[in-house]
């Protein structure tokens, strides 16, 4: 549940907290006193989008905060990810999330104590918020939202066939346009794979190694210079190993070190310095014995090759004239191979692969419309429950008499999407699979059952977008719901009762309406006002929790505009009295 929420410097709210509870809570207020803002500042703190228009121009920017604190399965989901971006919870478990956007459009959001992409307020908020108005109630005229609506109430098991619909159309319509782009452009195809054959077959008769440019270049130096190499290795180890026969009478220096260690050790015993230094003589006597043995071998293995040196001529040659039409340099002109070797197998164009596609795509089309005709099968069998459960609804919702249907029909074929045969008709199908779903309303009996958004009125539309929620409520969803004026054009018995369905939906969520109408605002658990002040110079308005006697006060405002009326504050009274009856268990 969302415990806290505060706005800052947003519309008309300066400055102003909202302490929210379990249960139903509801917003109330003059008209233009900031209500919607309220609504606004849920959108932004949960990822929506941000209107540098809404902010004030003192202090410039607009800060909205909330406390989040979940229960399971939620909490870990939420937790996880959270984590998993670098943030944490409080050491309570709740995770304060926060949005700040400038009056230049700037906005910066942060979870859990670090700062995040605004995207991840919007992740969260899909798992814990849902908000619903009067421009939800829109948009559930479209088709498209009314199948996603059945969808979301058919249950997991149906999503995850939905899931598998659509990974198999995506394999299908791969399969189908790169065959058909195979087909159509076969000419130009076949002449990007004769040049990269070509390129292919010169690079592979010289059969370049990565890095051995590099390699030859060091070797053809070396052969190049030879004997100059050898004259320095030659004196190097004249130097170090003495004379360069037996019979020279020169001390080498590895016989001159022995001298000058045993000289040392012999008076080591007098002063310890000249042992240390005798030690380290030793160690240099070891290496110049090995350096003078690698001279040796350097000298043995230096050989001027005249045949092998034009040879390393040769290579270097047909390396280069790759590297000329190929890449910088030889790993480049491996790379080119390799990929060409990848792009001639996509345009491979014969028969034999266009007829292996074909068997391909033919075979995904038959597995797309079995899906397909599962699915509708379950969308079906959904719909048969949903309508049942929304008729329920709406009798306790002043509409006895009123029915709602849900028809799956099959999407006509010839439209945009492409066709198949299913449960043996040609129909349209797309991702979503093949059916068209819409919802209907039979507004009392022997009234013909039309689509919704001819069917209902202003307040009979409210009432099923209620009815909807709360069946949606059963079914699982996020924790806490926000109404925004969806009792608009209602009143009456009809009001009480969406008061009381919106209780009952309470009993297992966290609701948040924003209302007019004082039969709802009545079985409130908690009851804030949104008051507007006008004293200063600038306007603004801020949000208090009432109770008790000026909880009456406030609906006997809403009732008669006359919140100092006693026959006002009786009603209120009497009104709240019926809610409390109602909201006991």
């Amino acid at each position: 549940m969302l415990e806290e929420l505060r706005i800052t410097g947003l519309g008309v709210i300066e400055d102003t907290t909202l302490p929210l509870t379990r249960g139903m809570n509801v917003i109330t207020g003059e008209t233009g006193a900031g209500k919607t803002m309220v609504v606004t500042g849920l959108g932004l703190l949960f990822g929506g989008r941000a209107d540098a228009g809404r902010v004030r121009a003192d202090p410039g920017r607009a800060v909205v905060e909330g406390r989040l604190r979940l229960a399971e399965p939620t909490a870990t989901t939420v937790h996880t990810r959270i984590a998993d971006a670098g943030g944490a919870p409080d050491d309570d478990g709740a995770v304060l999330l926060s949005r700040t956007v400038t009056v230049e459009g700037r906005s910066r959001a942060h979870v859990g104590g670090r700062s995040m992409p605004v995207a991840m307020l919007g992740e969260i908020g899909e798992q814990t918020v849902a908000v619903h108005g009067q421009s939800d109630q829109l948009r559930l005229l479209r088709p498209a939202e009314q199948r996603a609506a059945l969808d979301r109430f058919a249950g997991p098991e149906h999503e995850k066939l939905l899931d598998a619909v659509r990974e198999s159309f995506t394999q299908w319509r791969r399969v189908a346009d790169d065959l058909a782009d195979r087909r159509r452009n076969a000419r130009e195809r076949s002449q990007e794979a004769d040049l990269l054959r070509l390129g292919l077959d010169e690079i592979t008769r010289v059969d370049p190694q990565p890095g051995e440019d590099d390699e030859l270049k060091a070797e053809a130096q070396r052969l190049e210079h030879a004997e100059g190499l050898r004259t320095a290795a030659q004196l190097a180890h004249q130097c170090v190993a003495g004379g360069t026969e037996p019979a020279d009478d020169v001390p080498d220096v590895t016989s001159l070190l022995g001298t000058a260690r045993r000289t040392l050790e012999g008076q080591a015993a007098l002063d310890g310095v000249l042992g240390d230094l005798a030690a380290r003589l030793e160690e240099a006597a070891t290496l110049v014995g090995d350096v003078s043995a690698e001279l040796s071998g350097y000298l043995a293995a230096l050989d001027a090759d005249p045949a092998r040196l034009q040879a390393v001529y040769e290579r270097r040659a047909a390396l280069r004239a790759l590297t000329r039409k190929y890449a910088d340099d030889v790993d480049g002109v491996v790379a080119w191979a390799e990929r060409a070797r990848t792009r001639l197998s996509e345009l491979d164009s014969s028969d034999e692969l266009l007829d292996e596609l074909d068997r391909e795509r033919q075979r995904l089309a038959g597995e797309v419309a079995e899906l397909a005709a599962r699915l509708s099968a379950s969308r079906r069998e959904a719909a048969t429950r949903f309508a049942e459960q929304v008729t329920v609804e709406l009798a306790g919702l002043a509409m006895p008499h009123a029915r709602v249907e849900v028809s799956v029909l099959p999407r006509p074929a010839g439209r945009t999407e492409p066709a198949l045969t299913v449960d043996g008709a040609e129909v349209g199908v797309g991702p979503d699979g093949a059916d068209e779903v819409e919802l209907r309303l039979l507004a009392h009996p022997g009234a013909p059952s039309l689509p919704l958004q001819r069917g209902a009125s202003g307040g009979e539309l409210s009432r099923v977008m209620l009815a909807i929620e709360v069946v949606f409520a059963g079914s699982g969803g996020p924790p806490t719901l926000v109404f925004d004026e969806v009792d608009a054009g209602v009143g009456g018995q009809a009001a009480v009762e969406i008061g009381r369905r919106l209780a009952r939906l309470a009993r297992s969520h966290q609701v948040l309406v924003v209302t007019h109408l004082p039969q709802v605002a009545a079985f409130a658990d908690r009851h804030l006002v949104v008051a507007k002040d006008t004293g200063g110079a600038v306007t603004t308005s801020g949000v208090r929790v009432v109770e008790d006697t000026e909880r009456a006060r406030e609906l006997a405002r809403m009732l008669a505009g006359l919140p100092d009326s006693d026959l006002g504050i009786a009603h209120a009274e009497e009104l709240l009295a019926v809610a409390a009856r109602e909201r006991r268990p």
